[in-house]
């Protein structure tokens, strides 16, 4: 079977829309799962405008947008315990379902990777709920690993990190 071929590009004003798209139909599909994510505005589209004008948003591309990632350089919220300046942090990975299990995520979390060791930086560092056991697992798979859990806010969240100095060149696993 041929590779998948993903390219990722920062998301402009004009690719709002899209990036709303995207997430929302995840929330959706999650919502239906019983597996409510994202909560109050976390999608409402002017908060995603001021992220993509911000530089956060990124859209990973197969002949069309297929999946978005939030990539930020700080995470007071989820990680305020960590000191500033050796991680980036990933949120609002989302895939359209159609691309669902064809290495979408894998893509994103690999350029993550790759961008945050581009930039200097020792880790990747992310969160989910920690209920959300199917989730833990595309990480734990992706290389991360189980750093701590956290009450913040309305979440229970499990944290992960990937050390990318240890593991780029990165590929995930079967």
């Amino acid at each position: 079977m041929n590779e998948l071929h993903i390219e990722i590009r920062q998301a402009t004003p004009a690719d709002v829309p899209v990036a709303v798209s995207i997430l929302t139909e995840a929330a959706e599909w999650l919502e239906r799962q019983g597996m409510g994510m994202w909560r109050d505005d976390e999608l409402h589209p002017g908060r995603i405008a001021r992220d993509v004008a911000d530089g956060l948003f990124y859209l990973a591309w197969a002949d069309e947008p297929v999946g978005t990632i939030k990539f930020q350089l700080s995470d007071e919220e989820f990680w305020p315990d960590m000191p500033t300046g050796d991680a980036a942090y990933v949120h609002r990975l989302a895939v359209r379902r159609a691309w669902a299990g064809r290495g979408v995520s894998a893509a994103l979390l690999r350029w993550a990777a790759e961008r945050t060791a581009a930039l200097g930086r020792r880790f990747v560092r992310l969160d989910c709920e920690a209920s959300r056991a199917p989730l833990r697992a595309l990480y734990e798979r992706a290389g991360f690993r189980h750093h701590s859990d956290r009450s913040v806010g309305p979440y229970f969240v499990s944290r992960y990190e990937l050390d990318v100095q240890a593991t780029l060149p990165w590929r995930p696993s079967s």
